[in-house]
């Protein structure tokens, strides 16, 4: 696999609205036993911390790091909501609502860039009645949203149900250990570690999918074409065993209408192979090394009887995907309402101080060798 010089921004989410409501994945940002520095930001919208993270990034990406994380807000995607580097072990994320960190060992793991100390409370508190109105109609938004996407999910659900029944595991099983067999050579070390995280999630401006960070990361992709969600399922589960079985580090990105359960893509970046579902709702135009058809391991005979039902919840789910994009964008213009108090109330030169500051801790990091 080859890089260029001066590494690559890779994009992901670690937070989406989700059925469940807001699902965080910022537990993914490093750990205090292996060496890693947090920096958590704290402050409102419109304060910088958003700006603060893309110099950051950008300053990592200059060091050296070839795979710098670009973690996208799922509410803004043109927002960061974090930056995460593995070869300096070094992260910095937003650390307000909806995924809130407290530092557990404050100074030792974590260091707090705290921005609320560059802004007027006497302003913001005269503001304070707007304020709240517009944080009220902003959480209706999302419990709404969330709701539409509870109903496509169950849809969704209903034809992966009907799909499992036509389906032979066992056909699916022996394909995966003959594939993980010929792809996945041990390495030295007992078992892989995973890291989480959603390569693709709902968003004002649609269903956002990152897949040129595939591209960057990896130079042979399995495409797994699975229109029904129930193949590929069990495929990439068993691929996911095989690979930290094999001591290989691998990146899972599940569903964001099934967080916990349906794992839509692998990544194994140390090999350069990633293996990547696609189908109507999450089409993702990639150039594979070989492409894997659902339809190999399932009753297409017996799947067709249900032909009208899967066609049924197919488009009804969209429809309830489309609502709930209706009301993220609600949102957005909500949230860019408040953003302006706060901009208002800024003092950017305090500001700018605090990123020389945090900039300049990282610097100092980054000459240790992380």
């Amino acid at each position: 696999m080859t890089m260029k010089d001066g590494g690559n921004f890779v994009h992901f989410f670690l937070g989406s609205n989700t059925p469940q409501g807001f699902v965080s994945r910022f537990d993914q940002l490093g750990t205090p036993l292996e060496g890693w520095h947090k920096f958590v930001i704290k402050g409102g919208p419109g304060t910088g911390k958003s700006s603060l993270m893309k110099k950051v990034a950008q300053r990592l990406m200059d060091a050296g790091d070839p795979f710098v994380e670009q973690i996208h807000c799922s509410s803004d995607p043109d927002s960061l909501d974090a930056v995460i580097s593995n070869k300096f072990k070094i992260s910095i994320a937003d650390g307000t609502a909806p995924h809130v960190i407290e530092p557990k060992y404050p100074g030792a793991f974590e260091t707090v860039v705290n921005l609320t100390d560059c802004w007027d409370d006497e302003k913001l508190q005269r503001d304070r009645k707007e304020i709240v109105e517009l944080c009220t109609r902003n959480s209706t938004c999302h419990d709404r949203c969330c709701r539409f996407l509870t109903a496509a999910s169950s849809l969704i659900y209903d034809t992966y149900r009907i799909a499992v029944e036509c389906t032979d595991p066992e056909k699916i099983a022996r394909y995966a250990r003959r594939l993980a067999a010929k792809e996945f050579r041990a390495t030295d070390v007992d078992h892989g570690a995973e890291a989480v995280r959603f390569l693709s999630t709902v968003t004002p401006q649609g269903l956002v999918t990152y897949t040129d960070s595939v591209k960057t990361m990896c130079d042979r992709i399995y495409l797994i074409d699975d229109e029904w969600g129930a193949s590929s399922r069990l495929l990439l589960n068993a691929l996911r065993s095989a690979a930290l079985s094999a001591g290989l580090d691998i990146i899972t990105c599940y569903c964001p209408l099934s967080p916990y359960e349906k794992l839509e893509h692998l990544i194994i970046p140390s090999i350069g192979m990633a293996f990547v579902t696609t189908n109507r709702f999450s089409n993702i135009s990639l150039e594979p090394c070989r492409r894997i058809h659902a339809k190999r391991f399932t009753d297409m005979v017996k799947l067709k009887t249900r032909k009208q039902r899967i066609s049924f919840n197919r488009k009804a789910a969209q429809e309830m995907l489309n609502e709930a994009i209706k009301l993220l964008v609600e949102s957005k213009n909500i949230h860019d309402q408040i953003e302006r108090y706060y901009i208002s109330s800024m003092d950017y030169q305090k500001v700018d101080a605090k990123v020389s500051e945090t900039l300049s801790k990282m610097e100092a990091i980054i000459q240790k060798g992380g």
